[in-house]
């Protein structure tokens, strides 16, 4: 399996990334922009932070999002 180096997330980063990707108003690109991580990572991220229900929740909103609007997520 291939390594891909990551940055290294602070704690205050986390909690602001988590912030950000659960606004609707703030695309992947942006927070890959911001800190460096990608739409994979942050999903990843929001799979290990949210419980599953929430996760799942927000997972279908960014889908359903993403469907209609072209720039969402």
């Amino acid at each position: 399996m291939d390594m891909i180096k990551k940055p290294e997330l602070l704690e205050e980063h986390i909690s602001d990334i988590v912030q950000m990707a659960l606004s609707d108003h703030v695309s992947f690109a942006t927070i890959q922009a911001e800190y460096g991580i990608g739409d994979k990572d942050v999903k990843a991220l929001m799979r290990s932070t949210l419980k599953s229900g929430s996760y799942r929740a927000w997972r279908k909103r960014v889908r359903d999002f993403s469907d209609r609007r072209e720039t969402y997520k």
